[in-house]
């Protein structure tokens, strides 16, 4: 475990752990996604179907922030889920996601979506600038589209207004599901739509 984490670190320290991610983001880290922790779990399973029918982790706690419930959030799904789906016991409350966009790639490595949140409408700290969850954070946490131990991101931006998560296909896929831009914020981690203007909402709203 040692000399494999030295390897690592040596060619992170050389430029070899880096690569360009679509979209042109240059210098991005593409080390290997850390194991996933813990069983899978039901109450920490996402999906991902249509701009109606999808789940989001969030955390569980009035107030808490992203950052802090990273090892403990949980699923929620939306309102017109089926209500037959075991893992959605919990759903976000009418008109929390503003609008919505979904889109897979056309290789079919990955399926996401993106859109614009109202703070008002959840237990959210609406100054919170928000955290990332993935398949280290919470324990059990998977997406559908890959499966248990498939590379995933997903952020949640309450200041910004913002949310973004992406299923990849496959494990370890770090061009399409990079688990270290944590910190980068949607726009540049999940590329995607968070303006609709026919819908006349913006996240920047």
């Amino acid at each position: 475990m040692v000399m494999k984490l030295a390897v690592v670190f040596s060619l992170v320290a050389l430029g070899l752990g880096r690569s360009t991610l679509p979209g042109g983001r240059l210098d991005a880290d593409v080390r290997p996604t850390p194991e996933p922790t813990g069983a899978s779990s039901a109450s920490t399973t996402v999906h991902i179907i249509d701009e109606h029918d999808f789940a989001l982790l969030l955390p569980d706690r009035p107030g808490e922030l992203i950052s802090d419930a990273e090892s403990d959030g949980v699923a929620y799904c939306m309102p017109d889920t089926d209500s037959t789906d075991a893992t959605c016991l919990r759903r976000v409350q009418d008109g929390f996601i503003r609008a919505a966009a979904v889109t897979t790639s056309d290789d079919g490595a990955y399926i996401q979506v993106t859109g614009c949140l109202d703070v008002s409408k959840s237990m959210l700290d609406a100054s919170d600038s928000g955290g990332q969850f993935d398949v280290r954070f919470p324990n059990g946490a998977q997406c559908t589209f890959g499966g248990y131990g498939a590379s995933f991101i997903q952020l949640v931006e309450p200041a910004a207004n913002r949310f973004c998560l992406r299923c990849c296909r496959s494990q370890d896929d770090q061009i399409n599901c990079n688990s270290h831009q944590d910190r980068a914020g949607c726009q540049a981690a999940i590329p995607g739509t968070y303006d609709f203007p026919s819908l006349g909402v913006t996240c920047e709203e």
